[in-house]
């Protein structure tokens, strides 16, 4: 449910009822004081500074006008004109043992579903994923997660890099060793070290940078025997990155790969179709688009090249073509991709040379979102002890590798396949939730010693939360059908039923503006609420009635399954028991 939206409806049927303008915002938000409501309609201030009126005599005039039976049990008048609106206890508890027994836990679900086209990920096949990955992977994956829970249709993109002329010195490289009999995987098991090898061969061995060069044509011709080699190359390559996805429980596969070379064929048809149209032109005898409207001070256009002078087509060809595809084959009503805030440039000119050419209708939203950088504690980026990337398959071994310690250390007597299990969910949900839960457009420090904390905002404090009332459903032996309803009675039962019908507002939020933090803080502040609540609320205790005993555990069900749920969003994973 979107109680923000059911409150809006009534506070603007009030408002129109009471002389207002139908577009009036209601301007609905949420209390931050439980004296002063629930949730405020602050709307009228700014209608009356409209209409020159009396804030206070128009807002007594929409209260007269608030349906809100059923909904509210107190409306009232605070300040200049605020409505303040304190919800009905009992309205709160029906909605929710509705929740408790709706699979999307009261999230509605599409009436008409867009086809949502995102595009995340995305590494270079050349080399290894590295921790500049990160960030577009699981963050693109969190919102994929959040639209299809929605009900919006979710076409995954992984553009892969698997073109251009690096390929033809990887490709010279690897023919020279199978021609040595090697094997082709064994040859591809460390792409770092192969990509090195093949790039000190070009810079230095005499003959072999022709040799690397003569195999981009062939490849670009379709030759077969160098398209032999080059899907062998791609193949081993992709199953990297299939293990990388594994271990992060990330929703990527291999069908929803569209490489930069699944756009070769159509890539002289983007160009011939802006020359035509007269939006690109010949300088210097590449293929230029001058964008006006995003001229410097000195009213000089910006450049965008979509065609070399020699011939060769650039990341501008095939994210054009990248646009017609997504919008015209997959009838996409939205288009976003995630990559990091430095080619935010780039794509403002893709869009603007796109539109222009009708490769993105105007009806088709696109929206690139760019992300900040992962930095290590001296605030560079994050980088090994030498200066060099670290790949992301070591980062990951590392966090699962850290947690094994910690968890060990909390409890010596685990049995090792317990450790095991627990120590990936917690080391890996540990490294997202680090990432996650900090603004999309920010650069971050990355801490071991933060993100591994059972304290604060962390996926083990929330993983804790999980398996804490796993353990008092344990405790009790009552199975979940045979409990009774949620009835709401202390503060602290109402502050989580606040906070729990809220969940629909949040999952819009991440949708909207992609931003899976607005998540990550809702289960942290409901995981927080939940201990506030098991300190005041006592559950199993001999004197507590069964009847309150059962609505408490019904309440703890219903916020077990929203952090499940959440947390299942964000790709992390749960255990019964830490």
């Amino acid at each position: 449910m979107n109680i923000k939206n059911i409150l809006a409806e009534k506070v603007s049927a009030a408002m129109v009822a009471a002389g207002l303008p139908e577009d009036t915002n209601p301007a609905i938000s949420l209390s931050n004081r439980p004296q002063f409501g629930d949730y405020q309609a602050n709307g009228v201030m700014g209608a009356a500074k409209k209409l020159k009126t009396n804030p206070r005599e128009l807002a007594t005039k929409v209260v007269e006008q608030l349906d809100l039976d059923g909904i509210a049990e107190k409306i009232e008048l605070a300040g200049p004109g605020f409505i303040n609106i304190h919800l009905d206890q009992a309205w709160l508890a029906a909605n929710l043992n509705a929740m408790r027994d709706d699979a999307h836990i009261g999230v509605t679900q599409r009436k008409v579903a867009q086809t949502v086209v995102v595009d995340y990920s995305a590494p270079n096949l050349a080399k290894e994923m590295h921790v500049g990955h990160l960030r577009s992977t699981i963050i693109g994956d969190a919102v994929v997660r959040a639209l299809e829970f929605r009900g919006d249709t979710v076409i995954r993109q992984n553009h892969m890099g698997d073109w251009g002329t690096q390929f033809g010195m990887l490709i010279a490289h690897l023919s020279d060793k199978l021609a040595g009999n090697e094997v082709a995987e064994t040859a591809l098991a460390d792409l770092e070290n192969f990509y090195r090898e093949a790039k000190v061969r070009f810079d230095e061995e005499e003959g072999f940078a022709d040799r690397a060069r003569d195999y981009v044509v062939k490849l670009q011709s379709g030759d077969a025997q160098c398209d032999r080699l080059w899907q062998q190359f791609i193949d081993i390559s992709i199953s990297h990155s299939e293990e990388i996805y594994q271990k992060l429980n990330v929703s990527l596969q291999r069908k929803d790969i569209m490489g930069e070379s699944a756009y070769n064929d159509d890539l002289s048809n983007v160009i011939d179709e802006l020359m035509a149209k007269e939006i690109a032109v010949e300088d210097q005898g590449a293929k230029v688009v001058f964008i006006d409207e995003m001229a410097n001070k000195d009213g000089e256009p910006s450049v965008f090249i979509v065609q070399k002078s020699g011939g060769g087509y650039l990341y501008a060809t095939t994210d054009l073509s990248a646009c017609r595809y997504r919008s015209g084959q997959l009838n996409a009503d939205r288009i976003i991709i995630f990559t990091d805030a430095r080619q935010s440039l780039h794509f403002k000119q893709v869009e603007i040379v796109a539109r222009k050419a009708g490769f993105l209708p105007n009806n088709v939203d696109y929206h690139h979102c760019p992300f900040g950088m992962m930095m290590g504690d001296d605030g560079k980026p994050f980088k090994t002890r030498t200066g060099g990337t670290i790949k992301l398959a070591e980062l990951l071994d590392e966090a699962v590798s850290r947690a094994s310690d910690l968890i060990k250390e909390k409890n010596p007597n685990i049995l090792d396949d317990d450790l095991a299990n627990i120590s990936k969910k917690v080391g890996i949900g540990a490294v997202k939730f680090a990432d996650l839960s900090k603004n999309r457009t920010s650069d971050y420090i990355f801490n071991w010693k933060t993100m591994l904390s059972f304290e604060g905002a962390t996926a083990p404090y929330l993983q804790y939360a999980y398996s804490r009332i796993q353990s008092i459903f344990a405790k009790a032996n009552i199975p979940n059908d045979a409990l009774g309803k949620i009835s709401i009675i202390e503060p602290q039962e109402k502050a989580l039923a606040l906070k729990i019908i809220q969940l629909e507002d949040v999952i819009d939020a991440v949708i909207s503006e992609c931003t899976p933090n607005l998540l990550c803080n809702y289960l942290y502040e409901l995981a927080s609420l939940y201990m506030s609540f098991y300190e005041a609320c006592p559950i199993l205790k001999e004197e507590i009635s069964e009847e309150v005993k059962h609505s408490r555990l019904a309440l703890c069900q219903l916020i077990s399954k929203t952090l499940q749920q959440g947390l299942d969003i964000l790709g992390i994973e749960v255990m019964e028991r830490m």
